[in-house]
């Protein structure tokens, strides 16, 4: 196998990547890698209509934020190319031509209207929705009056009415259908465009795509894209359907659960090593405890025989747990690196955004982050020039205004003496000023740390405090004691 894989991913800019689109894009990847095959970009853009501005550009852009580099396709060049369909039209309209010629195909000249009447009779008698065959057969005679009537036929596929289509897949092992359940789709549209299942088997074939990696919902167009195959000589690749992405709930994934953009998982500052590890162990797993993989380790053992047959469960927080896994790792200079864009992005510049000041900051937040979109929160009484919260924070559990305001102002008499600023020294002062003053160490410090951050969780308060410095801490505790007296 490793000298003729050849897969592709080849999606519709009819909208935006997706996570279950890119898992599909992922897993032909990781295939074309561990078999050292090619990975085929090739962009479906044959739905004019539907076609979203930017949207080719967005799916280029999540594939190489997630490091899946493509052998042939956009930028790429190939040789099997175009790789953009609308450049490859005269491909199919030749073999719609060939198929009537041979009289696995015709000419529909059905009206819009008519089709909507159809669909509607069926619907009220409940019978399966399908095309009725109305034109399969018509006399010559019949065909000239049509044409007078309807000068753009769409084609479509004459399609067997008995019998059974039967192939193996590689993850759902032998699937049959009946052939009277599928009606005569149709290949090639009005405006002279194809439709999926006739463009994709036509370009499969003169790629020599080896194998056909694709989500689920496909799998019911298998018989139709088999029998294309067989009616225009071509041999069919290997096909793979993979499971269904479903929500925690257990319902069709949708954008609460999870299924947005890729590219809004990056912007919320999911880390691209992390999304493709999540999205490799959603449908396959090396074992029944492996969780955390590397790129390089996904590639050496991935294979399709571990992919499930049943769905797999999106679970957003499994995604959140797992970043921050991922972020936890990042060395302090990687760390900073990507936090900076968020940073500057998300913070008032009240501050200077200085690299020293920042590079101090960083390693009091790396433990506590899930995604770099929650730095800018995490950090931002670094940068404040004025904090805002409520005054009745500054009051611990068991103490009074009197209390809070009282250990304020010895620790605020102590810092003030104090030559090093630096996290021993400030331990050394505060820890036994708590017992000094009958207090709890939680006490002093949970009213310290609200003065000094405005918030009542923090990362460490001895190295907080060393960070923002003894003249921004105890003007800090100054305005607490301000806002204390005002209660």
């Amino acid at each position: 196998m490793k000298n003729h894989v050849r897969v592709r991913y080849a999606p519709s800019p009819t909208g935006y990547p997706h996570v279950g689109n890119i898992r599909t894009a992922l897993f032909n990847w990781l295939f074309a890698r561990h078999h050292g095959g090619s990975f085929i970009v090739r962009i479906e853009d044959t739905d004019v209509a539907r076609s979203v501005k930017g949207a080719v550009e967005a799916i280029l852009d999540g594939l190489k934020w997630l490091g899946m580099d493509w052998d042939e396709g956009p930028g790429a060049g190939g040789s099997y190319g175009p790789y953009y369909q609308s450049q490859r039209l005269e491909n199919y309209r030749t073999s719609a031509a060939k198929l009537v010629a041979q009289g696995d195909a015709y000419y529909c000249y059905c009206s819009t209207e008519r089709l909507a009447e159809m669909r509607a009779e069926q619907a009220r008698r409940k019978q399966p929705p399908g095309y009725d065959r109305r034109c399969r057969d018509l006399s010559q005679s019949e065909i000239v009056s049509c044409r007078l009537e309807n000068k753009n036929p769409v084609v479509r596929f004459k399609f067997p009415t008995e019998g059974k289509t039967t192939f193996t897949d590689m993850v759902r092992g032998e699937v049959t259908f009946g052939n009277a359940r599928i009606d005569d789709f149709v290949l090639m549209k009005s405006d002279g465009y194809p439709t999926y299942h006739l463009a994709s088997v036509v370009d499969d074939h003169l790629m020599e795509i080896s194998h056909v990696l694709r989500a689920e919902e496909w799998l019911s167009s298998a018989p139709r894209h088999l029998q294309l195959y067989r009616a225009l000589g071509f041999t069919p690749p290997r096909f793979a359907h993979l499971p269904m992405l479903l929500g925690t709930d257990r319902s069709k994934l949708s954008k609460r659960h999870g299924a947005v953009s890729i590219t809004e998982y990056k912007e919320k500052g999911y880390l691209p090593e992390t999304m493709v590890n999540f999205l490799a162990l959603l449908g396959w797993s090396l074992d029944d405890k492996t969780e955390i993989m590397s790129r390089r380790e996904l590639i050496k053992n991935f294979s399709l025989e571990r992919v499930s047959k049943t769905a797999a469960i999106f679970n957003r927080e499994k995604l959140e747990w797992m970043n921050g896994v991922y972020i936890r790792k990042l060395s302090p200079e990687d760390f900073i690196k990507r936090a900076m864009p968020f940073l500057e992005e998300g913070l008032p510049r009240e501050v200077p955004l200085s690299d020293d000041y920042v590079r101090r900051i960083m390693p009091l937040i790396q433990e506590r982050t899930r995604t770099l979109a929650e730095i800018p929160g995490l950090t931002d009484f670094f940068f404040a020039k004025q904090l805002e919260y409520g005054t009745e924070l500054l009051v611990g559990k068991k103490m009074d205004r009197e209390a809070a305001g009282w250990a304020l102002s010895m620790a605020m008499e102590r810092l003030e003496l104090l030559a090093s600023f630096d996290e021993e020294q400030l331990e050394a002062v505060l820890r036994p000023l708590a017992v000094e003053l009958g207090l709890k160490t939680g006490q002093l410090f949970g009213t310290l740390r609200v003065a000094v951050t405005g918030r009542t969780v923090a990362p460490p308060l001895f190295q907080t405090m060393a960070v923002l410095g003894k003249e921004r801490c105890l003007s800090r505790i100054r305005e607490a004691l301000a806002q204390l007296r005002q209660m």
